[in-house]
């Protein structure tokens, strides 16, 4: 004798968990997948991402990121660099500024360096980027972070109207730390699906 059929109820919470999971799975995989991805591209603008900075001098996943779009800027990927990143609760200077100033003192010249210190997220800082940028005309832009971080950013430069390539540091201190790396992959995995499905364009 067949069991009884479970109720409706019961099919559909389970049809939603199975689908939330698999859904959960493919975000994990782009994640992780998309930190690899590479375009080596030339753009109107190198955008890097902010990150910790300790009284003027940059935390070493900052430096990272700033060493890599200076090198790229020497390579003549791009004319200009767009450091982003706000001040800190406690802090005198601003994530951008800090870099400002540590390109400066690596032969980056005074004018092809852009600023973008408002932004105190991933999302307030590409929607500032792409307004300044689009004010000069341009879009076109190599973006620098950690590679964990490298899909969430493509997700909203193209959704603030930019026609973003992937650049993350090959140096970067989260991902040669395994446990590290894992936890912001894991984090990632929730953020990014958010930023394609809630964050609204200009």
């Amino acid at each position: 004798m067949l069991p009884p059929r479970p109720p409706l109820w019961t099919r559909v919470a389970r049809g939603v968990v199975v689908a939330l999971v698999a859904s959960w799975i493919l975000s994990f995989l782009a994640v992780v997948g998309w930190q690899y991805r590479r375009t080596d591209q030339h753009g109107d603008a190198i955008v890097v991402l902010g990150a910790a900075q300790y009284a003027g001098r940059p935390s070493p996943v900052l430096r990272a990121r700033l060493d890599h779009a200076i090198e790229l800027y020497r390579q003549r990927a791009a004319p200009e660099i767009v450091f982003t990143g706000g001040t800190g609760v406690g802090d005198t200077t601003s994530e951008a500024a800090v870099g400002r100033r540590y390109a400066m003192m690596r032969g980056v010249p005074d004018s092809a360096i852009e600023l973008e210190n408002t932004g105190r997220t991933t999302s307030e800082s590409m929607r500032s980027v792409a307004a300044l940028l689009a004010a000069r005309g341009k879009a076109e832009v190599i973006l620098v972070s950690d590679p964990f971080h490298m899909l969430r950013l493509s997700i909203l430069a193209r959704r603030f109207g930019l026609h973003p390539h992937s650049s993350p540091t090959p140096t970067s201190r989260i991902s040669a730390s395994p446990s590290e790396s894992w936890k912001y992959l894991f984090s990632e995995s929730f953020k990014a699906p958010a930023a394609f499905l809630f964050e609204r364009g200009n």
